[in-house]
């Protein structure tokens, strides 16, 4: 439901700093053609992604959480980590069952008197952890709350398995929400559909599986219509739409999913060619790199929409007020 006009200060929300974090070790598509059977051109054309970051073995997506909170503090010093009283962190790759990466990182950076929870929502964990944090200073409870999506994906990848092993990196994006008077969350969906969960699963201590064309037919005739319905819920249309950011699976997928919702691609914000699919990660790398390119910028009508493992979708409409 989206915020009535009688609803107080606290009850709304905006988008205040950001930060990311990509770890120094990179995998091209040079690599992967010694690793398996593959070549460059192979990969370009059927995905878009160029190379990938991978986290070295003393590193734990834990790590790469805090690097990327850090980075937000470090770029935003009016931000003071001891008065942040939340703290959700989206992951598929915990460092262990418990405790949490979100407690990593209240720990790390000194917040104080801190909520701190993981999700698992795979590529979907982003929007569905700033969904979260919308409602919890909606309630009022809550004045700042810190999002993250973090994942070391290249720990669980078969590089034995050429149709997955070409797309997967490890990375990590922040984000602070804040209390805010005038709010900049416009709309939200979210919707399971987990008879097709199986598409893309993962047991413990194993490998990445994934059926990568019945998971592409899905989001092709779901995604476009999600966005539909958040834009119908705000009264808008896709023409008013200044940025798309959809999880970066793929890029032939997300140019697909911008032609079916007639929208041109260069209106796609995305982190899939540089970084390979970084899971809850991809969204909030493609926001960070766009707003220091500059082409992010605030009052401009952003449309989130994550999709993945589950079959989990979370879209939300916002104001950039970063």
């Amino acid at each position: 439901m989206l915020p009535t006009a009688t609803q107080s200060f606290q009850s709304k929300a905006r988008l205040a700093a950001i930060g990311s974090y990509l770890p120094d070790g990179v995998i091209t598509n040079a690599d992967l053609e010694r690793m398996v059977d593959t070549d460059n051109d192979w990969i370009v054309r059927r995905t878009g992604i160029e190379r990938r970051h991978r986290a070295s073995e003393e590193q734990s997506t834990s790590d790469l959480a805090i690097a990327a909170a850090g980075d937000l503090l470090a770029r935003y010093p009016s931000v003071d980590a001891s008065r942040i009283d939340g703290i959700i962190v989206a992951t598929t790759t915990p460092d262990m069952p418990f405790p949490s990466v979100a407690s990593k990182v209240q720990q790390a950076i000194g917040a104080a008197r801190c909520m701190a929870v993981d999700i698992s929502a795979a590529c979907a964990g982003f929007v569905s952890a700033l969904q979260m944090a919308n409602g919890l200073i909606l309630s009022g409870s809550y004045r700042s709350v810190l999002v993250i999506g973090a994942e070391t994906l290249t720990k669980i990848t078969d590089y034995a398995d050429r149709s997955t092993c070409i797309l997967f990196g490890d990375g990590a994006g922040a984000v602070l929400v804040e209390a805010d008077e005038s709010g900049a969350f416009l709309a939200s969906n979210a919707v399971t559909d987990g008879s097709g969960g199986m598409q893309v699963y993962c047991y413990p201590h194993e490998k990445i599986v994934q059926n990568g064309r019945e998971v592409y037919k899905w989001a092709l005739s779901t995604v476009p219509d999600g966005v539909r319905d958040l834009l119908d819920q705000a009264g808008l249309k896709v023409g008013d739409i200044d940025w798309f950011v959809p999880h970066s699976a793929n890029l032939r997928m997300i140019e697909a999913i911008c032609e079916r919702l007639e929208i041109s691609s260069d209106k796609a914000l995305q982190s899939v060619v540089s970084n390979g699919n970084t899971s809850a990660a991809t969204i909030p790398l493609a926001l960070d790199a766009a707003s220091k390119e500059g082409r992010l910028r605030p009052g401009q009508l952003v449309a989130l929409y994550g999709f993945g493992s589950g079959l989990t979708q979370s879209g939300l409409l916002l104001r950039w007020t970063i």
